[in-house]
């Protein structure tokens, strides 16, 4: 199985405090998520998030409906905190989020370690572009969200 790494920075003109806080509201998830992917929590959202809470959620990734459990293994605010999926559409994902304090604001980094199904090819022509658009779409997304 081979694990790919890829690396996404915003720079957010809003304090860091401000800014992890809008990742910890587990239901600006959905504000996060673009519209060709569909994300629904399987149940309750928990209340709040921290290290070892459990996800249970619904993707609709091409329109087909995926289930996606995961747990938060690092909770660190407000500077990082790490998701992992236990059970779901890739073989492997660890998603770090970090928190980096910059002269106009804070830098989001997520640094995700994945392994797809389907091999090279697979992550090349499918899981890489969408995985790249959808954080360009999570970028823009955030940015609005903490102008208001």
């Amino acid at each position: 199985m081979k694990i790919r790494e890829l690396r996404f920075e915003s720079d957010i003109q809003a304090p860091r405090e401000r800014v992890f806080a809008f990742f910890a509201e587990p239901s600006n998830l959905m504000r996060l998520t673009p519209p060709w992917i569909r994300v629904h929590w399987a149940g309750t959202p928990p209340s709040r998030m921290g290290e070892g809470q459990r996800l249970a959620y619904w993707v609709w990734l091409h329109g087909i409906p995926l289930p996606w459990r995961g747990h938060i293994r690092a909770w660190d605010p407000p500077r990082l905190f790490a998701d992992v999926q236990d059970l779901g559409p890739y073989r492997r994902w660890d998603h770090e989020h970090r928190f980096e304090e910059t002269a106009t604001g804070t830098r989001v980094v997520d640094a995700v370690r994945y392994a797809v199904w389907g091999g090279e090819c697979m992550d090349r022509w499918v899981v890489r572009p969408e995985l790249e658009r959808m954080f360009a779409f999570r970028r823009v997304a955030l940015e609005q969200a903490m102008r208001g």
